[in-house]
């Protein structure tokens, strides 16, 4: 009896295991075909890095400087030679570190503009594990003879894929570079601020499912602090596509900025 029970498990593990693996096969296919899509998107959304123009504000400042030109007189005298030489940028007060422009403020925008745009595409992608993750919660509690099952291995399994793409996609956001001086407003603000929701609730809400599915692998009905799991899962899931909304959409009305 006791082998036969043993048996039962170990198929039953088995298949729990093979359930997984393909369901995060099929998923990472899905990623993988949509990532072209969403990449022309980014693209299409956030724009270059634009040139730095020091080189014209600098003339233009110089021949502000120069004093005017005084009135003709009544006998003009012949033009020399050297008077009817063009000037040169010397002459306009730039020196040959202001010509050549600033090289370096221009590596750091398109730095900045290349990790804005990994987050993006990144932040796009991590949307579809994350709607499977809330997908595969219905199959995931039990209400009486609580112990493992697939449903809650499939859960946990996508929502480790939902953590891990998350962090990488804040990574991007957080090491970009900053430039001195950006003042920061409308839609950004809105996303910069809810990213202290969902932030905070990417990083509980895998430690209260961790809690809640080895209370329910032990046969226990999940109490406690980690009954919280899936309220604080769809607050986060709420938070983090706002953000997105924030930045995608095109609101016409603004309303959080003063004119």
């Amino acid at each position: 009896m006791q082998k036969e029970d043993r048996k039962i498990m170990s198929f039953r593990k088995e298949q729990r295991t093979s359930t997984i693996v393909i369901s995060i096969a099929i998923l990472l296919i899905v990623m993988a075909s949509t990532l072209s899509s969403s990449a022309q998107s980014a693209d299409a959304s956030l724009p270059d890095a634009p040139a730095l123009k020091l080189l014209a504000s600098n003339t233009d400042q110089a021949q502000q400087n120069q004093a005017p030109p005084p009135a003709p007189s009544a006998n003009p005298p012949q033009p020399s030679s050297d008077s009817q030489k063009q000037l040169s940028l010397g002459d306009l007060g730039l020196t040959p570190d202001q010509v050549k422009g600033n090289a370096k403020g221009q590596a750091l925008l398109d730095k900045r503009t290349r990790m804005l745009k990994d987050h993006q595409r990144l932040g796009l992608l991590t949307t579809i594990p994350l709607a499977a993750t809330l997908f595969a919660s219905a199959g995931a509690p039990c209400n009486h003879n609580c112990g493992p099952s697939t449903g809650a291995d499939l859960h946990a399994a996508l929502g480790s894929v939902t953590v891990g793409m998350y962090a990488a996609t804040a990574y991007f956001a957080i090491a970009a570079p900053k430039i001195p001086g950006t003042e920061k407003k409308g839609a950004i603000r809105w996303h910069e601020a809810l990213a202290f929701i969902h932030g905070p609730g990417m990083v509980l809400t895998p430690i209260l499912g961790a809690m809640a599915l080895k209370q329910q692998n032990a046969g226990e009905k999940v109490h406690g602090i980690a009954a919280a799991h899936s309220a604080v899962a769809l607050t986060t899931a709420t938070a983090y596509g706002a953000s997105i909304i924030a930045v995608s959409w095109p609101i016409k009305i603004k309303f959080w900025e003063h004119k």
